[in-house]
């Protein structure tokens, strides 16, 4: 079975992405094969070790070292609790769990049956930097103090239609902890059924369409989609701006994301003093990228409703211009989307680093 050999390789000092490319490689030789004997299998995996020396295995069996909290409480250390937990300090998954699992074989080595949780944190900010570097121990540093202090964070992740902002929203809340994911398309859909056509149009179409309803004196000398645009942003901030209030009275993290998600639409210095109030926004830079993803989705869904994204393109192009240049006026940063996983990794750096500003690089001995 690939994953017990990945598990037995890990456990002898093997990284986790070798573990599982050597486990990949020795399945498929053996992949025609009815059986195959311990000692011809073990054979196979050395030469595919190569040089590597693997220190002797820690028993499975081993109680791990309970974890003391400063209230008293204690706890069984878990490396994939503290895995996940480095995902939040901007670490890839494969390094989260090596550094997990190069810190449970050092205490099991050690002998360690109990620590104190600030000591075991000193020795996780140690094993980044030395597996990883003094930048990637300081991110984790960061991250430590911003959960220890209890402040919420605010997160706005804003973005045109379809550049893939919800799923890395997602991802990213998931990695830091965050609960609760709003979109703003959830917030237009409640106020349509507050708000009549009549009484409030702009927010009963799409964003790239919003001009279309809207009187001549209403979008004056302006852009008509970017006008369309701004006036369906700004009434869809009214109902950010509640969810904002209610994620401060209840000291509660939040992430909203959607294209109404406007740089510079809101004033957010009244929730700088109660939370981390942290802004960027998603987009695809290259144009025919950015097209291709509604050509896939088209192809993909055989919807009229995919189809539209394709015959509005233009629209919505213009729409993710007017917002990087809102983002470049307000100096948030602007991730490009390529890889799904290189862009919820650099969202997730982008917001550690912007947390580094208000919670500066401490010393192991206070992390």
């Amino acid at each position: 079975m690939r994953g017990i050999l990945v598990q037995s390789l890990v456990s002898r000092g093997v990284p986790f992405d070798a573990a599982l490319e050597i486990a990949t490689r020795v399945r498929d030789r053996i992949a025609e094969r009815g059986e195959i004997e311990p000692a011809e299998l073990k054979k196979l995996i050395q030469e595919l070790l190569g040089d590597r020396e693997l220190r002797p295995a820690v028993s499975s069996i081993v109680t791990p070292p309970f974890v003391h909290d400063a209230s008293g409480s204690s706890s069984p250390f878990s490396k994939g609790i503290l895995a996940a937990s480095l995902q939040g300090a901007a670490m890839e998954p494969s390094d989260a769990y090596d550094v997990a699992r190069e810190l449970e074989d050092r205490m099991l080595r050690s002998g360690v049956t109990e620590i104190d949780r600030t000591e075991l944190r000193g020795l996780v900010a140690e094993t980044i930097e030395h597996q990883h570097g003094v930048e990637v121990a300081q991110r984790y540093r960061t991250w430590r103090r911003v959960v220890e202090e209890g402040r919420p964070i605010l997160l706005l992740v804003g973005g045109s239609t379809g550049v893939g902002k919800t799923s890395i929203a997602v991802e990213v809340a998931r990695r830091l902890g965050i609960a609760r994911v709003m979109g703003t398309d959830s917030i237009r859909q409640v106020m349509r059924l507050m708000f009549s056509p009549q009484l409030m149009p702009e927010i009963h179409c799409s964003t790239y369409e919003a001009y279309n309803l809207l009187k001549p004196e209403v979008l004056g000398d302006r852009n008509p989609v970017i006008a369309g645009f701004q006036e369906q942003a700004q009434r869809v901030a009214v109902g950010v701006r509640a969810l904002l209030d209610r994620a401060i009275d209840e000291n509660t993290s939040i992430l909203i994301e959607g294209v109404n998600v406007l740089p510079g639409l809101l004033s957010l210095d009244r929730y700088r003093q109660h939370a981390h109030v942290i802004g960027l926004v998603v987009a695809t830079l290259d144009v025919e990228s950015y097209r291709s993803r509604f050509t896939s989705r088209a192809q993909r869904e055989r919807s009229r409703e995919a189809q539209r994204y394709l015959t509005h393109f233009e629209e919505i192009w213009k729409i993710q211009e007017y917002i990087r240049e809102e983002a470049r006026q307000f100096g948030l940063p602007i991730i490009d989307n390529i890889g799904f996983d290189d862009a919820v990794l650099s969202v997730t750096r982008s917001v550690i680093a912007t947390l580094e500003k208000s919670a500066p690089f401490v010393t192991e001995a206070s992390s």
